[in-house]
């Protein structure tokens, strides 16, 4: 996959200030629940790209077993 361009110069230094901020905004029970629920949307999201790309073949598929018949039927 391609790299994010906004994370290309993230050191550590950030990442454990970003990881501060989030510590003092959500307190440290919170933090489990909101991973989770950022987990379970990840989780849909790619169960929806997986489908769509399903789709996708499944339509290629199609078209390529069309094109083979009316190549044979000629």
């Amino acid at each position: 996959m391609h790299s994010f361009l906004i994370f290309q110069n993230i050191g550590a230094p950030e990442i454990i200030i970003i990881a501060l901020v989030v510590l003092l905004l959500f307190g440290g029970k919170k933090i489990p629940e909101l991973m989770h629920g950022i987990g379970k949307g990840v989780r849909s999201f790619k169960e929806g790209v997986n489908d769509v790309q399903k789709e996708i073949d499944k339509a290629g598929e199609a078209v390529s077993d069309d094109k083979k018949e009316s190549s044979e039927t000629k």
